[in-house]
């Protein structure tokens, strides 16, 4: 058996320990390899899709975040909350946008608009900037890349 499981990823990726970023992308889900990437984090960066539901997703990754700070010592802040799938012209968009602020304040970065280039992107396993370099999606990435630059 596997000591201190949850540190598996941490120590297989020390040699990253240095650079600027890393950023381990995970599913919502909560699992050993979840686990290990929350232990390997600083911060957190937590994009929400702007529906209701994606707001129960929330709690339940702060309820997570409360449990590794208190049973394994690891504290983790949430540093960004990104809004993604965003549509301007819904009220549940705008609602739930002000919702993620009213509980995250300027964590809220500037919102990621829903755009179907990004899916057909992923889908052939490009970035945006690779697949639609003109596309809304490729310009709000690059906008928050920019806003997250200034803040560091």
């Amino acid at each position: 058996m596997q000591n201190r499981r949850e540190e598996i990823l941490r120590k297989r990726l020390v040699n990253f320990a240095n650079d600027d970023y890393v950023i381990v992308d995970t599913g919502p889900s909560f699992s050993l390899l979840n686990l290990n990437a929350l232990m390997f984090a600083t911060e957190a960066w937590l994009p929400v899709s702007m529906d209701y539901l994606s707001l129960t997703g929330v709690s339940q990754f702060l309820d997570t975040i409360k449990m590794v700070e208190e049973e394994l010592s690891h504290h983790l802040p949430v540093r960004y909350v990104i809004p993604t799938f965003f549509d301007g012209r819904t009220r549940k968009s705008n609602a739930v946008l002000q919702s993620l602020r009213e509980s995250f304040g300027d964590a809220v970065t500037l919102p990621i608009r829903s755009n179907v280039k990004l899916s057909e992107a992923a889908s052939y396993h490009q970035s945006i900037f690779d697949y639609a370099p003109e596309s809304s999606g490729a310009e709000d990435f690059l906008g928050l890349v920019n806003w997250i630059d200034q803040e560091k």
